[in-house]
């Protein structure tokens, strides 16, 4: 019997294989970049918010963010009620405390 199973000893190596297949499986977005017209608009609105800090009810953002493991991400879209906008660190903060950075940020409409 010791000698049967000492021939599967050798798929030992294969530990974190399939971590490793689920990984490399997984999807990610790349990273798009914004053209003028986008910029244009996404500077409009975050002017709009910082003109109206408080009196805007909420705004839809749309978001990247990056992956840990591997190059890209992926994009996300809530509904923020932002409290403070922070220019020297380019962040959004919202009432629920949810630190946004400008930077990520692909798209942000009236809520």
């Amino acid at each position: 019997m010791k000698d049967r199973a000492s021939q599967f000893g050798s798929f030992a190596a294969l530990t974190g294989h399939s971590d490793a297949i689920k990984e490399e499986a997984r999807l990610v977005d790349l990273r798009e970049e914004l053209n003028e017209e986008q910029i244009n608009e996404l500077n409009s609105m975050l002017r709009f918010i910082c003109d109206n800090i408080g009196a805007v009810p909420c705004v839809n953002i749309t978001y990247f963010i990056p992956d840990d493991k591997k190059s890209g991400g992926v994009y996300v879209t809530g509904t923020f009620k932002i409290k403070k906008v922070n220019l020297n660190n380019r962040t959004l903060i919202s009432d629920c405390k949810k630190i946004i950075n400008i930077d990520d940020i692909q798209k942000i409409t009236e809520g």
